[in-house]
């Protein structure tokens, strides 16, 4: 009974530490691995610097949103797969029902025409820029990933399409193969983990079968609810780099095929720059475009369902596979494709959605000066998106 009472209290103390961050974790996945510092290594000591470093590493090598796989792992630390889930449930619910809400008022209140929600637009313009250039001095600080990256957004800007998507991140994953073993790391720190080999097979399979098996379901059932679990779960499975690059694979699941317009689309990913925690929460707001409450429920579900069983696949495994150069180099390849995918969604549909007028030019031009250099927060740029929208239409003839 003590034992009972211990493990309620470790998932407790995670739901008020975790809720706490969603609440005010903003500022995108680097922000939040800082708030995750000062919150669990250095005020409550869950773990030291060094295994905090570890799983940062680990997440690295994994498609998904980084920041919130970091935030897992902790909670699997703490309080076993259980406590993963309510570490994710905690810092991610926050943001879901304020994009909820915003998506009911969109539909409620026909918001399509306000001035705001083109300002939002231009919003995700300056922010997805900023994503871009910091991406591109991580992923491609070489002539190689770099070619790789422009050859990337060509083929994507000449045949956008999903598949097409993960034929160039495959392709730059062997290309990663043959150009970039020789720049591994030789020193990659182990860490230990409770987690068994079986199990991590175990999930390792549910993961594979459920990405096969969801697009033929869907095929032969033609379920709307279904549709959507299997958009939002292949996005999870694919996407590499973070909470940026789900923008251009969710675009062109969703846009082209009808289920949501370029302009509700930007709309949303505008509005999630202004929430704490995640930014892979834009799929609640893309549900529930979709198909109400219920729709944001499986959207979301679907796109972080793969971090889950990824993270338990990889983490009795990941070890082994970090020490091993052919490794590392595969997951240079694909992210130097990554910076190709986003430069590519830059164009279309982000400029091609937002960028109408020299006014638009220009306070996009602002926003970005205020996000890359003078270093103003995700969500103030939002407030000051917003207002500038609304000034400009006052001062420009």
């Amino acid at each position: 009974m003590s034992k009972l009472k211990s493990k309620i209290q470790t998932l407790i103390e995670i739901l008020v530490a975790s809720t706490k961050l969603g609440l005010t974790s903003f500022g995108g996945p680097v922000a939040h691995l800082a708030y995750f510092k000062d919150e669990y290594i250095d005020r409550r000591k869950w773990l030291d610097d060094k295994t905090y470093a570890d799983i940062i590493a680990l997440c690295q090598f994994l498609p998904g949103p980084a920041s919130s796989q970091v935030g897992i792992s902790i909670g699997m630390m703490r309080g076993g797969l259980l406590g993963g889930l309510v570490s994710w449930f905690g810092f991610t619910v926050p943001s879901i029902i304020v994009l909820i809400v915003f998506a009911m008022m969109y539909q409620t209140f026909s918001l399509e025409d306000a001035g705001f929600i083109h300002s939002l637009k231009i919003v995700a313009a300056a922010v997805v820029l900023h994503a871009l250039i910091g991406l591109g001095k991580k992923l491609t600080p070489d002539k190689p990933r770099l070619a790789i990256a422009i050859v990337a957004a060509a083929i994507m800007l000449l045949y956008p399409s999903a598949w097409m998507q993960i034929l160039i991140i495959l392709g730059a994953g062997l290309l990663g193969l043959k150009l970039f073993k020789d720049k591994a790391e030789s020193k990659v720190q182990p860490f230990s983990i409770n987690i068994s080999k079986k199990l991590g097979l175990t999930s390792l399979g549910i993961f594979i079968s459920s990405l096969i098996l969801l697009p033929l379901l869907n095929k032969v059932l033609d379920n709307p609810l279904l549709n959507i679990f299997d958009i939002f779960y292949r996005v999870g499975s694919l996407v590499f780099g973070g909470g940026h690059v789900v923008l251009p694979m969710i675009e062109r699941e969703v846009v082209p095929q009808g289920l949501l317009t370029a302009n509700e689309f930007l709309a949303g990913y505008g509005m999630a720059q202004a929430v704490p925690g995640p930014l892979f929460t834009f799929s609640s707001y893309l549900g529930t475009m979709m198909e109400g409450i219920t729709g944001a429920i499986v959207a979301t579900i679907g796109i972080f369902l793969p971090s889950f069983l990824l993270i338990v696949a990889a983490l009795p495994f990941l070890n082994e596979l970090r020490q091993r150069a052919t490794f590392q180099g595969v997951l240079m390849g694909v992210n130097a494709s990554v910076v190709g995918i986003l430069l590519a969604a830059f164009y279309d549909p982000v400029i091609n959605s937002s960028i109408f007028s020299t006014t638009d030019f220009a306070l996009g031009v602002i926003l970005f000066g205020l996000l890359n250099i003078w270093k103003v927060p995700a969500w103030l740029i939002v407030i000051l998106g917003v207002a500038g929208g609304y000034v400009l239409q006052f001062i420009t003839f």
